[in-house]
């Protein structure tokens, strides 16, 4: 699934977005609004990573979405 997808269905992704994010809160998600770029900082913030690897978590997300 492409992050157009993804954005398209916010509100059922993001139940499955923080299955695999399981530090972000449902207020993050919710201010993220399908914002990718704003999930991937978001990411990086809370797990201490570089951008990189953020946004591989968010490619192997999007990779993996059964929304």
């Amino acid at each position: 699934m492409n992050w157009d997808q993804i954005k398209g269905i916010w509100k059922q992704a993001k139940s499955e977005i923080q299955q695999k994010c399981g530090e972000l809160t449902d207020d993050e998600l919710d201010g993220i609004n399908g914002q990718r770029q704003e999930l991937v900082g978001k990411v990086q913030e809370r797990y201490g990573i570089a951008k990189e690897e953020a946004e591989k978590q968010i490619k192997d997300i999007e990779k993996s979405c059964d929304c």
